[in-house]
């Protein structure tokens, strides 16, 4: 069984919340945006994982998550939540990774994002790219 993988598509005033990865050789998808997240520790469930990893990585503890889909492939078994950011960006401590932002729906499809702190546009995760594709596929709701 491939590891599980819970991650949050997290919504503010018509912005995704997105985490910029490390530059760190051996890590999954470095140097890309992705969502905050990360794998199940034995006996979590999804929520619980996403809800854990929310505090570990940004010091914010969610409201209410719905669970959007989930994706299997060989390498992982990826869990995609979603729910509204409710504190301003301000407010978040980034603790894992080296960026943080809000991104538009439209940004997002350029397939690359902003990052101020590297002053440079950097790709997507594959895993952004499928929340991203069922989120065109949905109409942006």
């Amino acid at each position: 069984m491939p590891p599980e993988i819970a991650v949050a598509m997290l919504e503010r005033q018509g912005q995704w919340l997105l985490q910029l990865r490390d530059d760190i050789a051996g890590i999954v998808h470095p140097g890309t945006w992705g969502l905050f997240g990360g794998h199940l520790d034995p006996g979590e469930t999804p929520e619980q994982a996403v809800r854990r990893e929310l505090v570990e990585e940004i010091g914010w503890q969610a409201g209410p998550l719905r669970h959007w889909f989930s994706h299997t492939d060989p390498q992982r078994v990826l869990h995609v939540f979603r729910g509204p950011l409710t504190v301003p960006l301000e407010e978040l401590r980034l603790m894992e990774g080296q960026g943080l932002t809000l991104a538009s729906q439209e940004a997002m499809e350029t397939g690359q994002v902003w990052s101020e702190t590297l002053q440079q546009y950097r790709p997507l995760a594959p895993s952004l790219q499928r929340a991203l594709e069922l989120l065109v596929k949905e109409g942006g709701r």
